[in-house]
């Protein structure tokens, strides 16, 4: 919600924006909110940017629109792409494709059609204009184009060769495509339908141009990097098509990417990072693939690299490349080994770590395997608290979002939603709306301070960098939240 900058407090928060607040300690607008001001105010579709990509529509290229079809207002909201759409179309575009990513992870699981079906009559209002506006490909978000952290290469090729070559499985329809992997795979949620292609087809060719819809950036870099790149190699792109590569955002400020974006992102400055590396405190970052992100790039304001490469470390470990509900415990156990090894060597006065668990298995909706996950984690902060108090150190637990928490869906009555043929739960997949923990084990100090009731009653996660700070033994800057200890 608005504790992390997003436009309503009906918005779930996500990781990206969690961490975010959490290393900057002040919330700033984010993505969803600063493209929908762009889109009221004119300013998006008056950049330069844009009018590149309506100059080739109006010359007789087909503009391409690459996005997840979703209102959950984490990676893309819905009512973006009809926007783009019609503004297009009113710049004199005639031809209008859409590549539709399909979600069931920040929205119900099996709610692909309901967007479907949204953006379809969206397209034949459009169509009653003389355009050639449909969807001509897509697939399920964790099959194919969405990956993040290169975990998964053979993802984002999938999605090229079905979004920019045309080659995978044709259908009549979109819905179908849902349809018929729906009654090949019974059980098979959203975001793991294969990829489809709609006939006729609409490869992505010279003089064309590609608008990436989705404003956060985890899942956008590697899709960005392979239209913009001319020296690419994480896959063979069979053909690189000459056109205007436009993001809604800039995803990566470090390594501009991509080239050319929409919407500028959110400007934070001064993360807790680049406080600590500027009083010469040594600090480490690590998680497993999935979210080492997130403790780097997004902790540190949306930055690559290190401010002091002296007195920061930064651990990735490697992820499994495997359904998450199949190994649910992930790299849990490794992550503790490893961050262990590091407390115990005294280089570190801070370090952050993610357990990637309770999120990643959270989103199959598969609630056995999200116990395990849960449990995983359960232990591995038992050994770290032991450590901890060994080194007489600091434990402050916490979380971006919620996910694990609700693994049902509900009804405004709070009931357990169910489903109308089996009776069955209504199985949940996206984040939640709840608040966070907020939890400080520290067993020689404890006595010093207390958690300030007044302020944590409205508290939100940026607080943590000023608590932080004052942990730390620093003064917190004046325009940080504040910290939520009292101290006695």
């Amino acid at each position: 919600g608005k504790a992390v900058g997003l436009p309503s407090d009906d918005d779930m928060g996500n990781s990206e924006v969690g961490h975010n607040a959490l290393g900057a300690g002040k919330v700033y607008a984010q993505g969803a909110m600063l493209v929908g001001r762009a889109l009221v105010s004119g300013a998006l579709v008056a950049g330069p940017v844009w009018q590149d990509v309506v100059v080739r529509g109006a010359r007789g290229g087909a503009v391409h629109y690459l996005g997840l079809l979703s209102d959950g207002n984490v990676h893309s909201h819905i009512a973006h792409l009809e926007a783009l759409l019609s503004a297009a179309a009113g710049a004199g575009c005639k031809r209008l494709y859409v590549h539709a990513l399909l979600d069931g992870r920040d929205v119900a699981p099996y709610s692909a059609l309901d967007y479907v079906d949204r953006i379809e009559q969206h397209l034949a209002r459009l169509r009653t204009s003389g355009i050639d506006a449909r969807i001509v490909s897509g697939g399920g978000r964790m099959q194919i184009t969405m990956d993040r952290y290169e975990a998964d290469w053979a993802m984002v090729e999938r999605g090229w060769r079905t979004h920019v070559l045309a080659e995978s499985r044709a259908f009549a329809s979109t819905t179908a495509a849902v349809e018929t992997y729906r009654a090949e795979r019974p059980g098979i949620i959203d975001q793991d339908l294969p990829a489809f292609v709609v006939a006729p087809a609409a490869p992505i060719v010279d003089g064309d141009a590609v608008v990436l819809f989705n404003f956060r950036g985890d899942r956008a870099i590697e899709i960005s990097r392979a239209f913009d790149d001319a020296e690419f190699t994480a896959f063979d792109r069979v053909r690189r098509p000459d056109v205007r590569y436009a993001g809604m955002m800039e995803y990566d400020g470090d390594l501009h990417v991509p080239q050319h974006y929409l919407v500028s992102p959110p400007e934070i400055e001064r993360p807790m990072g680049e406080i600590l590396a500027a009083n010469h405190v040594s600090q480490l970052a690590i998680s497993e693939t999935q979210k080492y992100g997130h403790v780097t790039y997004f902790w540190n304001g949306n930055r690559s690299g290190m401010f002091d490469p002296g007195t920061e470390t930064y651990l990735e470990i490697r992820s499994d490349n495997v359904p998450f509900d199949q190994r649910p415990w992930m790299k849990a156990a490794e992550i503790t080994d490893a961050l262990i090894e590091q407390l115990r060597t005294g280089k570190h006065r801070f370090a952050r770590v993610n357990y990637a668990n309770g999120d990643m298995v959270g989103h199959t909706g598969k609630f056995d395997a999200t116990v395990v996950a849960v449990e995983t984690v359960d232990l591995q902060l038992a050994r770290l608290a032991q450590v901890v108090e060994e080194l007489q150190g600091i434990l402050i637990v916490t979380a971006d979002h919620g996910n694990a928490d609700e693994m049902f869906q509900r009804d405004k009555a709070g009931k357990v939603s169910r489903d109308k043929k089996t009776g069955a739960p209504v199985v949940k997949t996206s984040h939640t709306l709840n608040a966070v923990p907020f939890l400080i084990h520290d067993p020689t100090r404890s006595d010093r301070y207390e958690i300030d009731p007044a302020r944590a009653a409205t508290a939100g996660i940026a607080h943590v960098t000023a608590t932080c700070l004052e942990l730390l033994g620093f003064v917190p800057p004046d325009d940080l939240e504040p910290s939520l200890l009292r101290f006695r």
